[in-house]
């Protein structure tokens, strides 16, 4: 009997444009500033995902898209393929190891990213979600930040960037990681997507090329082709997660509310008259700007509830909350978890296991708040300590509930401001099922979606449109210093009656004094 030596991985064609079979795939969640822009939030720092090396595919290939799914995205990208070793090398040294650039394309589908959030293993590590090649690029041939992308979808450009849009330069991304663990000689980094990435279906033909136009020679990956097509369904609902979806993931498969086929603003929590692109915070995880959040800070609760009246919001109050940690600030945006009232065959089905609860403090990013509608039931405990701990580990901003928290003292402990409606001792099943997770809900009486601005104080907790933000918390901090002067002419023995709220003379007398 003959034995056939021959490497595996020299005749299995899925690896044909690299150099060997990848030991592992990094793909970088959010890098490029037209990407940021669509998506509402600008990330201080990279952060990743890995996809297995089963999921490469050659160009020419096809991609399923499963029976009873309908948010199939492609992503163009330039891969980075490692060329020698790298492990805590510096930013200076870090391109050195890349040894070729090619194409890619992060596929993903958005209908199992429910579970997965973040780290995306059913939705984007399926069997033919990461096409590359078909040729490669001597990363010595060509600049870093002078490489273009480009997407087609039947023919259609529908992604144009260069890596001059970078949030992180490639350097600082191969740096980055290798402080972490050792880039292997074939490794591969995806590294993002422009904006433009949108949802397929079958009969589609993606292309994604990776050029250097300025380079001698303008290197070229050439065209990676893949066509999409239907498949029969592949999830067991015995095993995990089915597929689910609903506006909020539609809206971010497609991009923009008008590709989904959405009224403006469905889905869309930061909306609020803008198109998704323009808005300050969006679904998933948003991020306020320093700057920002360190006014939200100063800006106590009653003044901005002031300045939302006077545009017309009353109803912004989630109200029978109180603070665990009276003298914290809570500033962050809102990540939401919903429960039903308890029925008994759906809390066989739904409260066991990684439900929803679970999710939610698995998910939570740093900087959000954690916004559960409980229906305002004191009548059981909608979190404990471990969970707590969990949302403090994640860098979550805070929590809010209008049900009950048990293990009171030790969730005190743990730091992580709360609110809620008060302690009770029963566990989650006595009155709730955890049913979903980031969609609007109702908390205290308000409704509250997935991006809103969440502030707390020891008055109590508000939510603030994100297309409002900047213009209230301004106001808010300017009245404030108003009414600290005019709490000054009191304390001076001044009547309140012309001075509060100021008639034309203390008007004239403030404006004089303090130059505003």
């Amino acid at each position: 009997m003959t034995i056939d030596t021959t490497p595996a991985d020299a005749v299995d064609p899925r690896f044909a444009a690299l150099p060997s079979r990848p030991g592992k795939i990094i793909a970088v969640h959010l890098s490029y500033e037209s990407r940021a822009a669509q998506r509402g939030r600008r990330p201080e720092h990279p952060s990743y995902f890995f996809k297995p090396s089963s999921s490469v595919a050659a160009s020419g290939s096809t991609i399923d898209r499963p029976e009873g799914t309908e948010l199939l995205a492609f992503e163009g990208e330039i891969a980075l393929v490692i060329g020698t070793p790298a492990r805590s090398v510096s930013l200076a040294d870090a391109w050195d190891h890349v040894g070729w650039v090619t194409a890619s394309n992060d596929f993903g589908l958005y209908d199992l990213r429910a579970n997965d959030r973040g780290s995306n293993v059913r939705s984007k590590g399926r069997d033919g979600f990461t096409p590359m090649g078909p040729g490669l690029i001597d990363a010595r041939a060509v600049a870093p930040a002078a490489l273009r992308v480009r997407t087609w979808v039947n023919g259609e450009l529908a992604q144009d960037d260069t890596t001059a849009d970078l949030i992180f330069p490639f350097a600082q991304i191969v740096a980055d990681l290798a402080q972490h663990f050792t880039l292997e000689t074939g490794d591969v980094i995806l590294t993002g997507t422009p904006a433009g990435s949108s949802v397929v279906v079958p009969g589609d033909v993606v292309e994604v090329e990776v050029d250097a136009p300025t380079a001698p020679g303008a290197p070229t990956s050439g065209r990676l082709v893949t066509t999409v097509v239907g498949a029969p369904a592949s999830s067991d609902p015995s095993l995990g997660s089915l597929p689910a979806v609903d506006d909020t993931q539609r809206l971010e498969a497609w991009g923009s509310a008008e590709r989904a086929g959405l009224s403006a603003g469905s889905g869309d929590p930061a909306h609020a008259g803008q198109t998704a692109a323009d808005a300050p915070a969006s679904a998933g995880s948003p991020v306020l700007s320093k700057e920002l959040r360190a006014k939200l800070e100063k800006a106590p609760v009653a003044g901005l509830s002031q300045q939302l009246r006077k545009r017309g919001l009353n109803n912004v109050s989630l109200d029978g909350v109180r603070p665990m940690h009276p003298g914290a600030k809570l500033v962050g945006t809102a990540r939401t978890l919903r429960f039903v009232p308890n029925r008994e065959d759906l809390f066989t089905s739904h409260g066991g296991g990684y439900n929803a609860q679970k999710r939610a403090f698995d998910a939570v990013d740093e900087g959000e708040v954690i916004v559960i509608e409980a229906r305002g039931e004191r009548g059981s405990g909608t979190l404990g300590d471990i969970l707590a701990i969990r949302a403090h580990a994640r860098g979550a901003a805070g929590i809010v509930t209008d049900g009950g928290v048990r293990d009171h003292d030790a969730v005190a402990a743990v730091g992580i401001p709360v609110y809620s409606s008060g302690a009770h001792p029963a566990v989650l099943g006595r009155r709730h099922v955890p049913w979903d997770t980031d969609l609007t809900i109702a908390c205290g009486g308000a409704t509250v979606q997935p991006g809103d601005v969440i502030v707390g104080d020891a008055d109590g907790v508000i939510v603030i449109p994100p297309a409002l933000v900047e213009e209230v918390v301004d106001a808010a901090l300017a009245q404030e210093d108003e009414d600290a002067w005019i709490a000054a002419r009191v304390a001076e023995g001044h009547p309140v009656d012309g001075l509060f709220p100021m008639n034309d003379e203390w008007r004239r007398r403030y404006r004089e004094e303090t130059g505003r």
